[in-house]
């Protein structure tokens, strides 16, 4: 499958053909694809600026918000006296 062979991918592009190995960009030609097409470009944008909106919205509320103060670390067990039993034990 070389440069010449006019079934493959490769072929088509160094020919400069198209098929079904290299198919074209399809333009779009209809009015009612170019008004649907604009429908979601606008939908799109609105999308995007209320996202970006709802974002800003909780950036804005932590600047408000006072910092919590810090706990103290939770208290250790005391340790068991094990040793004072056993030194008993033995006398």
């Amino acid at each position: 499958m070389g440069k010449g062979d006019k079934k493959s991918g490769k072929g088509k592009r160094t020919i400069g053909s198209y098929g079904n190995t290299r198919k074209r960009r399809r333009d779009i030609t209809t009015e009612a694809e170019r008004k649907n097409l604009a429908k979601k470009e606008a939908a799109d944008k609105k999308a995007k600026t209320a996202a970006k909106k709802a974002a800003e919205k909780p950036a804005e509320a932590e600047e408000v918000k006072k910092p919590e103060a810090k706990k103290a670390p939770a208290k250790k067990p005391a340790a068991k006296k094990t040793a004072a039993k056993k030194t008993a034990a033995k006398k």
